[in-house]
């Protein structure tokens, strides 16, 4: 079969003929219908050698869904046919934060050969995917594979964050959201479906902007300044910050208010300033990364109601690399999904 793989450190993929993987006792193999390009492929291919403790090459994509190929010895609770979604972030599975599915947090991390689906582990740009467990796959009865593959990221990160904080976001409050890419453009429907907050938008980008007001935001502005004089002497309970350069940092620390908070999804390298006089009395700061698998479940029950729908752009697998470069540059307003 066909698989895009990393082959070398800070180098772009390559499409390659890969032997077509075979499920071994407690895995199951998924026949892959959606796998969607992120940023963070981008961000590990930048890595140079050394920096990850992965071995070359193997297979990228960590936002997957299709639908049962075959079993392995021991596994219950699917059959073959049953359409999946494969839940990303692969944990040893008994340490704290595992039994609680919270695989995402993995105390164990470091000891494993990889972080995740596509991550270290073979992932789902190929014809097929082997998940080491059931316990990974979460059923999509009713949804589209490639509109589901993006909820196990650019949909289950934006949730997890935002989920914390709902209890600062009532009636009155007002949200911030940085970067209306494809994670801040689920933010905004999981804002408008979930809170009463009054949600506002910086990104650059007029096409971000329109659909950002279309999925519930009340105001999408180009540029800090203009958020800053929208929101008034109230300023944000919550920044959602989904670049994370330092100039979106430290604009986040600029809007809140006291008490507030600043979630800091986007993994642009930048660094919250958290010293006393630099923000608000109160004002709190965090790292979060991807989500629980019992957060995913929510998501999908979010996305069958309808509450969250994905704008999502069809590739071949041919046309992967070529996805990623767009990626690059910007050039992609929704989520790039190849269908193999």
């Amino acid at each position: 079969m066909r698989a895009v793989q990393l082959v070398r450190w800070q180098a772009e993929p390559e499409l390659r003929e890969v032997d077509e993987p075979e499920p071994g006792p407690g895995e199951v193999l998924v026949r892959v219908e959606g796998a969607g390009l992120c940023h963070s492929d981008l961000h590990v291919m930048e890595f140079p050698e050394g920096t990850l403790p992965w071995r070359l090459p193997f297979t990228l994509g960590h936002e997957n869904a299709g639908s049962v190929a075959a079993l392995g010895a021991g596994v219950r609770g699917f059959e073959v046919g049953d359409p999946v979604l494969v839940y990303g972030p692969w944990g040893c599975g008994t340490c704290s934060q595992c039994v609680r599915g919270a695989e995402n947090l993995c105390t164990r991390a470091a000891d494993l050969p990889g972080r995740g689906c596509g991550l270290g582990f073979d992932g789902g740009l190929a014809e097929y995917v082997v998940v080491p467990s059931a316990r990974l796959l979460v059923r999509i009865d009713g949804l589209d594979p490639s509109r589901a593959a993006p909820l196990g990221d650019a949909a289950l990160t934006p949730y997890s964050a935002i989920k914390a904080e709902l209890w600062r976001l009532g009636p009155g409050a007002q949200v911030v959201v940085i970067g209306a890419g494809g994670l801040g453009q689920v933010a905004v429907q999981i804002l408008s479906a979930l809170t009463a907050a009054r949600i506002l938008v910086a990104d650059p980008r007029p096409l971000s902007r329109d659909r950002a007001l279309e999925a519930g935001a009340a105001v999408a502005v180009a540029s800090g300044d203009d958020l800053a004089g929208e929101l008034g002497r109230e300023k944000a309970a919550c920044v959602f910050d989904f670049v994370g350069v330092q100039e979106t940092v430290d604009l986040a620390a600029s809007l809140l208010g006291t008490g507030a908070h600043a979630s800091i999804v986007g993994v642009g390298g930048g660094s919250f300033p958290l010293a006393f006089g630099k923000v608000p009395l109160g004002a709190s700061a965090s790292r979060p990364t991807w989500g629980s698998l019992p957060e995913l479940h929510e998501v999908v029950a979010l996305a069958r109601a309808g509450a969250i729908t994905l704008d999502v752009e069809e590739l071949r697998l041919d046309d992967a690399v070529e996805g990623y470069r767009r990626l690059h540059d910007g050039a992609i307003a929704g989520r790039a999904v190849v269908v193999p």
